[in-house]
């Protein structure tokens, strides 16, 4: 992604973001996941600004060059948090109805504003499909052979986990990356331009609360309570809707059509992609086409 990073102050961050296109045209933003970063992007921007969108890609909390406004601020990594950073930055930016697309915790995030926040904007690609956390269920086990792909998570509830990631971040970056898009081979260029960001002064923290709250390890920030409170009532998402899973995803598998539907009233397609799970970088014409065919 050559274009070049600019901040703008959205809450409690200054927020780095890429913006491409022009600034008529119709808004988009899209938001990568973990452990990735705004270069996911890098092959669906040009795609989506040539067909006149208005194109933002921010980093998200911990990540690149987004840093927080005070150092008192607590360095969550919930849902609830990471919802109100998107919220916020299509208020900073004054972007009107834009469509939100994302993965993992940048799909995570564009969920929730369009679940709790539905006119706030036009449409919703999200890869995985619903992907608000239900913390209350959390603690209840899946079946071995299902729990074996989320040892990443397990390894940072413990402080052997914090300090791994610390010491190795780039190395458990890498392993994930292979082991969750088994038919990708990504260039050792393609992985350095992404690595930089694991550098960021608070990349541990706020991974390391992500994977603690979401089992209810650990307490959220008290500023968004409220929030965590409607997202535990496991909200229908209204907004228009293409869903996006990968083939060879193996960290969250594939599901029907009928899995996802009850969770959108307004689906207006589903897709099942050949890529793992980093679908905007390995299936970037797909993932632009969504974006496209919810502006039609």
């Amino acid at each position: 992604m050559s274009t070049r990073p600019t901040t703008v102050r959205a809450g409690v961050l200054d927020v780095e973001i890429r913006r491409s296109g022009g600034s008529d045209g119709f808004p988009v933003v899209l938001l990568h996941g973990f452990p990735y970063d705004a270069h996911s992007f890098g092959r669906v921007v040009p795609l989506l600004a040539d067909a006149g969108a208005d194109v933002v890609v921010p980093s998200l909390r911990g990540y690149g060059g987004t840093r927080f406004v005070d150092a008192t601020t607590m360095r969550s990594g919930q849902q609830a948090a990471i919802a109100h950073d998107l919220l916020e930055l299509i208020s900073s930016l004054g972007l009107e109805g834009p469509i939100v697309a994302g993965y993992d915790w940048g799909g995570r995030a564009a969920c929730v504003v369009a679940a709790l926040w539905p006119d706030r904007v036009s449409g919703l690609v999200t890869g995985n499909g619903y992907l608000l956390q239900d913390i209350a269920s959390s603690r209840e086990p899946s079946r071995p052979h299902l729990e074996r792909r989320n040892w990443y998570q397990y390894y940072l509830h413990s402080e052997r986990g914090r300090t791994g990631l610390s010491e190795h971040r780039a190395e458990l970056a890498r392993l994930l990356w292979q082991e969750w898009s088994p038919t990708w081979t990504f260039s050792e260029d393609e992985f350095e331009s992404t690595r930089a960001s694991f550098d960021n002064p608070d990349f541990v923290d706020v991974v390391v609360h992500s994977y603690r709250h979401r089992y209810g390890l650990v307490d959220g920030d008290p500023a968004y309570d409220d929030t965590e409170h409607r997202i535990a009532e496991q909200p229908l998402i209204s907004v228009p809707t293409i869903v996006l899973d990968g083939e060879h995803d193996t960290v969250t598998p594939a599901q029907s059509r009928d899995a996802h539907e009850p969770h959108f009233p307004s689906l207006a397609d589903y897709r099942l992609v050949d890529a793992g799970h980093d679908l905007p970088r390995e299936a970037p014409e797909e993932f632009a086409q969504a974006v496209l065919d919810l502006r039609r």
